[in-house]
Formats: C-alpha cells, sequence, structure tokens
C-alpha cells in the first residue's frame, strides 16, 4: 500500500469517528431520556418543581431521595410500596436513597385525610411496629444505596425554644390552609393543638437530612411542600417532590392500615395470591403500573374485562407474589388457588373474595354458569338465579358469606364462604 493510499484511508477514518461517537452520544441520550421519563411518570400524580427535577437528572447530578414512613402498625403494604418502588428506579441510575422511620412523629400520627384525632402511641409501641420495617421495605430498596435514619436523631433532641423556633419560621396562615385541618375546624369537629405540630415536625427532617427530593403519596403534597417552605426559611434549596398515585386496596377504597383492605409485603403467598384475584377488574392496569415492574407496552396489550380477564389476574397475581416470595413460591401459590378454587366449586363453595365483585354475575363467570358477564346478567334478568331461595332480578346484588345460590333449571345451589 502506497504512502498516499494509507493517508487517505487514514483520514476516512478520522472523518467516521465524530460520526459514530455522535450516534453513540444520541443513542445514550435517547436511552437516558427515556429512562428519566419513566422515572418522572410511571406511578406518578405530580412532581414539584418538574424541570428542575429532569434537568438535575438529564445532568447526571447525585441526589439525596428521601421517603418517610411512620410505624404506626407493624405492616409495609404495597400501597406504601408504590413510593418505595420509584425509588428503587431513581437507585438503578445510582441515586442514595433514605429511608426515614418517622418513630417520633408516628406518636403524633398524620393527620392527613383524617376526620378524628388519632390514638397518641407510645414509644413502646412504635418501637414494636417498627422492628422489621427495613427488612419489609429491603424486599424493594437496594441496600446498598440506602441510608436508614430515625427522625427521633434530632426531634427527641429538640428543646422548646428550638420548637418555637421552628414553629415561628412557618406562618399559621400557611397551616390552617391544610385541607384536613380546615375542614375539621369549619364542621366543628375536635382539632388537637398537636396535630398541627405534624406537618412542621415531618417538614424538619428534611432540613436534618439537607434532602433533593422526597417522595410521598398524593395525600402528602401539604407536608412535603412545608418541607420545602421550612428548608427555604432555613436558607437551603428546597427539595423536588415526588407524588405517587394510591394503590385501590381489595374493597374499592385507597389502601390503608386502618381500613384492613391491603395486601401486605409479608401476607402468606397464598393469601397474597388470593387477595389479588379477589380484586375487581377495574383496578387491574393500575396494579401493574404501580405494583410491578412489568413493561407498560406489555401490560397495555392486556385484556381487562370479561373472560380473559381472568387470565390477566393470574398473570398479575404470580408476578406480585413472585416480587415478594420468588418464583418457587409463586407457582406453588397459583397451583394451591387453582387446586382450591376448582375443588371448593365443584363442591359447590364459593370463597367471598374469590367472586369478581363480590356479586351475583361474578359467582355465576367463575361458577362458569355463564361464559361472560353479559351473559350472566341475561341469566338473573330473565329469571335462572335465586338468592337464598328468592328470586334475584338484581344482577348488581352483593353476596356476604353464608349466601345460597341457586343457578338454572338444574338447580345447581352454591354456598358462599
Amino acid at each position: 500500500m502506497n504512502v498516499d493510499r494509507s493517508a487517505a484511508l487514514v483520514t476516512d477514518v478520522y472523518i467516521a469517528m465524530p460520526s459514530i461517537a455522535e450516534k453513540w452520544y444520541n443513542f445514550k441520550r435517547m436511552q437516558t431520556a427515556e429512562r428519566i421519563n419513566e422515572l418522572l411518570n410511571r406511578g406518578v400524580a405530580e412532581v414539584i418543581d418538574r424541570p428542575h427535577l429532569q434537568e438535575r437528572l438529564r445532568l447526571g447530578k447525585q441526589l439525596r431521595l428521601k421517603y418517610g414512613i411512620d410505624p404506626t402498625g407493624q405492616q409495609i403494604h404495597i400501597g406504601h410500596a408504590v413510593p418505595l418502588r420509584a425509588l428503587r428506579r431513581f437507585q438503578d441510575l445510582g441515586h442514595t436513597a433514605i429511608l426515614l422511620i418517622g418513630d417520633f412523629t408516628a406518636r403524633i400520627g398524620d393527620p392527613s385525610g383524617r376526620d378524628i384525632t388519632r390514638p397518641q402511641l407510645t414509644a413502646a409501641q412504635v418501637k414494636q411496629n417498627a422492628r422489621t420495617y427495613t427488612q419489609q421495605a429491603f424486599k424493594i430498596l437496594d441496600k446498598k444505596r440506602t441510608e436508614v435514619r430515625w427522625n427521633s436523631e434530632w426531634l427527641q433532641k429538640m428543646k422548646l425554644p428550638d420548637v418555637l423556633a421552628e414553629a415561628a419560621r412557618i406562618s399559621a396562615s400557611w397551616v390552617y390552609s391544610h385541607d384536613t385541618f380546615r375542614q375539621r375546624l369549619q364542621s366543628g369537629r375536635a382539632l388537637g393543638f398537636h396535630e398541627l405540630f405534624y406537618p412542621m415536625l415531618q417538614a424538619y427532617d428534611s432540613v436534618a437530612l439537607k434532602a433533593d427530593v422526597e417522595f410521598g403519596a398524593l395525600d402528602q403534597k401539604f407536608n412535603l411542600l412545608t418541607g420545602r417552605e421550612l428548608m427555604k426559611a432555613h436558607g437551603l434549596a428546597p427539595q423536588d417532590v415526588v407524588l405517587t398515585r394510591y394503590l385501590i386496596g381489595t374493597d374499592g377504597q385507597k389502601m390503608g392500615k386502618s381500613l384492613n383492605n391491603f395486601i401486605a409485603l409479608e401476607e402468606e403467598p397464598f393469601e397474597m395470591f388470593g387477595k389479588v384475584m379477589s380484586m375487581p377488574d377495574t383496578v387491574l392496569r393500575d396494579y401493574f403500573e404501580l405494583a410491578t415492574d412489568v413493561p407498560v407496552a406489555d401490560f397495555d396489550k392486556m385484556k381487562w374485562s370479561g373472560a380473559e380477564a381472568r387470565n390477566t389476574k393470574m398473570f398479575l397475581a404470580r408476578k406480585i407474589v413472585e416480587e415478594y416470595h420468588g418464583v418457587p413460591k409463586s407457582n406453588a401459590a397459583m397451583r394451591k388457588w387453582e387446586d382450591f378454587s376448582k375443588g371448593s366449586v365443584d363442591a359447590g363453595r364459593v370463597r367471598l373474595q374469590d367472586i369478581p365483585n363480590s356479586d351475583l354475575v361474578g359467582l355465576l363467570v367463575v361458577s362458569k354458569q355463564a361464559k361472560s358477564k353479559s351473559e350472566a346478567q341475561r341469566i338473573i334478568q330473565q329469571g335462572g338465579v335465586k338468592l337464598n331461595g328468592l328470586q334475584a332480578m338484581n344482577w348488581k346484588e352483593k353476596l356476604s358469606s353464608g349466601d345460597a345460590v341457586t343457578v338454572g333449571k338444574k338447580n345447581r345451589t352454591f354456598t358462599i364462604v
């Protein structure tokens, strides 16, 4: 090869290199943009201040992410797991999570959304409740990228002059703008003075930790915004806020410990599987988005109603049990549930929690007396079903344990257990 030809080849490669580098850069930028989009949208109701947080993520800034949870009960449920899962996605990009156990604030109890004052817990009760909190949270969070803190570290040490100094940084008008406080006062319901301190104390946690971002469910918006206000009063950059969506409980209301409508992270696999299978079809998509890592593109293709919804629900139940107990126990729970359901239906016994919507239509579908909801409605409206010996005409009729339902000319009877 002559010198001129070699020089030409080197020049060609040199000219091509910027193009290859540019393509790689654009690919990585697109990949990063997609990851940021997922961080700020999947399961997220609102971000404050979105442009600011988006830019920090784009620039690759290492962030301190705070999520606080008060141990007012002994179990963390999959509703709590929604912000924890959001935290984990941030951790996977290299950010540090701070799991804050509100052992001090739990003694007051968050008043948000409460019509009445919570009973105050003792330090001993809080300690007992919090005993396994970190163990449960680490089912989701990356332990190596998580700091565990307790807000008694600083709140327990505060003296009255310190409390007054913090209270002076927040206006009364701000505190009374809280929906819960305002509604209780307007309706004449009791409002304990100690409850007014709760948002301030929770806000001080962000000051003590110098949080960059705080995560919480949508009902925590006021408390997290108070964190921003107090940080500004201390001359700190206000934390950005990521508010996650609610997960609906097994009874159709927002999931919560006080309503006993939750699925605990440490629930037995079979019980967890059964609770998912008992949920109404209308919440399936939300559960895929909020409680699993199944890609949105995959669950967008699934069927959410009709006979095929049962297969979708079984897949969801498997994924949720797998998340907290592993694949073998998830498969075992599915087999046990199938065997139990088949055996009980064949014997004329149907568990209330296995009936979609707990109504007559759900019973006819799950017991295979109808192929679809529309067919079940038609059978009922044509007088083909009796409830406790009386003809049932309302296909929305809710069932209870002990009910006896007779279907069709063969008088096939099912007892609800």
